[in-house]
């Protein structure tokens, strides 16, 4: 588990990707949290995929799925984390999303840098990456404030034209 000043991130194993998967309530109830309508845009096929990656990271580091729960609300209020365990090159992906009742206060923001830092405590970690949709929108803002800087425009076969995002360890170091 991750605790950034808002936000009580838990890791994700199968029994709560599952239960994320079969709905709210059971979901609820297995994390003892509020779980609101509504609460997740990328549904169920993004947590099978999770699943689906579990038996595939043998890295002790967690590279999951992470739901945040708002500490004070005791709610689930998004969805994200890791698309996997890094690269060859130390290369790892994030992925997040805030409910829309909590957007604009921040916790986009604070999710994705408790990401980050979790990213970069890992030694085999060189850098973070990100993709957006190619337009300025709430997601490339957050990565900006992260202190990502957009590298390329790629082509992609679902999503069409998107933007990919770097944020490389070294900068973070050279900045602290």
């Amino acid at each position: 588990m991750l605790i950034s000043k808002n936000l009580k991130l838990v890791s994700c194993d199968a029994g709560i990707l599952q239960a994320a998967i079969s709905g709210n309530e059971m979901l609820a109830e297995l994390l003892g949290v509020e779980v609101p309508e509504h609460w997740t845009e990328f549904g169920p096929m993004a947590f099978q995929y999770a699943l689906d990656m579990l038996p595939v990271d043998t890295i002790p580091h967690s590279w999951c799925t992470y739901f945040p729960i708002h500490i004070e609300d005791n709610r689930l209020v998004g969805s994200g984390g890791f698309k996997g365990q890094p690269s060859a090159e130390g290369i790892v992906e994030i992925g997040y999303e805030i409910a829309p009742q909590y957007r604009n206060r921040g916790l986009a923001t604070e999710y994705a840098q408790a990401l980050i830092d979790h990213a970069f405590s890992s030694p085999e970690v060189k850098m973070v990456i990100a993709h957006t949709l190619s337009h300025e929108n709430p997601s490339t803002s957050v990565l900006t404030k992260c202190g990502f800087i957009k590298t390329a425009e790629i082509l992609d076969p679902e999503d069409g034209l998107i933007w990919r995002w770097e944020l490389k360890k070294s900068i973070v170091d050279n900045g602290k």
